[in-house]
């Protein structure tokens, strides 16, 4: 499953969206590692999972698309999340508790494919436990020092807290970040304050302050803000990108994010420039909301 390639690994949550329409393979990680190796580069899910026809399903899926995993069997069940859709194609989460991601163990195999990392995207909901979250600082730390670590924060239902998010920004070097979280990270660690009803992401400026004071504290590359359909915003410390959203028949919008980190990272490390990932992540996305599921094959014109 493995060879002498460097990686490009998405830890942490490993689960079935249980949608409306059917049960679909996904968990922010491992959308992320699907959707880098639709761009022919070696991409990686760690997670765990639980001995039982779940966690079966989730190893046949990933060796029908070729995808590279390590996913050790522990006790819990393979994780599930209810997902139900508003009018708009907008999903919420009603997360299961107490499930095989959330004891990932950290194993040597692990750290021998961390110690061969280009880029690495983790976030915040698998460290809702002690477990997984130790696992997930350690294979951070066995990186290369010149790895991208993703911090696609990813905020679900009650599952963070301020130390978490702090802890993470100090091991990542790129923030994924949508308008809602914008604000409850303003909020929660830069002591900004918000207005009732109106996101940072609708004042521009604002938005750029708010940004680039993150970068700054954080000493980051760059910071990824998406923001549903109006569009979304690349910043680093000398540049900015914007793109509007795309208007598409949407399907659903489960994974859409997920899959414009990874075309996004793809992107840099096959030699873009910052704009042309933007471009090309914008496009991916946007695709993926008018397919269902979070794990759609891509069209060709789109792998290029």
């Amino acid at each position: 499953m493995v060879n002498n390639m460097k990686y490009v690994i998405g830890i942490g949550e490993a689960l079935f969206d249980c949608l409306p329409e059917g049960r679909k393979l996904g968990g922010a990680p491992a959308n992320f590692a699907y959707h880098v190796s639709q761009f022919a580069l070696n991409g990686c899910a760690v997670s765990a999972i639980g001995d039982d026809e779940l966690g079966r399903e989730i190893i046949d899926t990933f060796e029908k698309v070729h995808l590279n995993h390590i996913l050790p069997v522990v006790e819990q069940p393979t994780g599930t999340v209810r997902v139900t859709l508003d009018d708009h194609g907008v999903p919420q989460y009603d997360i299961c508790l107490g499930v095989a991601w959330d004891h990932i163990p950290l194993t040597d195999r692990m750290l021998a494919v961390a110690h061969d990392a280009q880029a690495i995207c983790f976030g915040s909901l698998a460290q809702r436990s002690e477990t997984s979250r130790r696992t997930i600082q350690a294979f951070l730390d066995a990186a290369p020092a010149d790895a991208l670590r993703v911090f696609d924060i990813n905020l679900r239902q009650q599952w963070y807290t301020a130390e978490i998010i702090d802890e993470s920004l100090r091991r990542a070097n790129i923030l994924k970040i949508n308008d809602e979280e914008l604000d409850v990270v303003a909020t929660m660690l830069l002591g900004v304050p918000t207005e009732p009803g109106r996101l940072i992401a609708e004042d521009p400026e604002r938005t750029r302050t708010v940004c680039r004071e993150l970068i700054a504290r954080y000493s980051l590359r760059m910071l990824i803000l998406t923001c549903g359909a109006i569009g979304s915003y690349v910043f680093t410390p000398d540049e900015e990108s914007y793109i509007p959203t795309p208007k598409v028949q949407v399907a659903d919008t489960v994974g859409a994010g997920d899959s414009f980190t990874a075309t996004f990272v793809a992107q840099l490390l096959l030699g873009r420039s910052l704009r042309e990932a933007h471009e090309k992540a914008v496009r991916v996305s946007a695709f993926v909301c008018t397919q269902a599921g979070a794990m759609p094959v891509l069209p060709d014109e789109l792998k290029h």
